[in-house]
């Protein structure tokens, strides 16, 4: 249980950070001046932050209130899977705020399409598709 809070402990500054440069971005000159689809798409982002956040700090919570003096094997396993399931959403905000950079670099809804499928596919495959393949490997 240490070693999952610990993981915790890690992300969970880098997602609060990023949180709070979304949250800024809002408050923007630049921000007003972005067509409706992608301050949604800001919008959008910051809600799948919120849920990472959410889901990163779930362990933490359920921890002290279900099992505060004890740890079991379900608790362990069900942290585990908060914590990995924080980063799915964490790589949808991070891909949907790569197409609204993209789009105030280059004011095209095609390069900020492209950029959000790659960061995307960086991501996820980095984060999910490979640890699956190595670990599928060891049987």
């Amino acid at each position: 249980m240490r070693n999952v809070i610990e993981e915790a402990r890690m992300v969970l500054p880098g997602i609060q950070a990023l949180f709070g440069f979304q949250t800024i971005a809002v408050f923007n000159q630049r921000f007003l001046d972005l067509p409706g689809a992608m301050q949604l798409c800001h919008l959008l982002a910051l809600a799948l932050v919120v849920l990472s956040i959410a889901l990163a700090m779930a362990p933490a919570a359920y921890h002290r209130i279900v099992e505060s003096h004890q740890v079991s094997e379900q608790t362990v396993r069900l942290s585990s899977w908060f914590i990995c399931a924080a980063l799915a959403p964490l790589a949808g905000g991070l891909a949907l705020d790569m197409a609204v950079v993209l789009y105030l670099v280059a004011p095209s809804y095609a390069l900020s399409a492209a950029g959000t499928a790659a960061t995307l596919a960086l991501l996820l495959g980095l984060w999910f598709a490979f640890p699956l393949r190595a670990r599928r490997r060891r049987g």
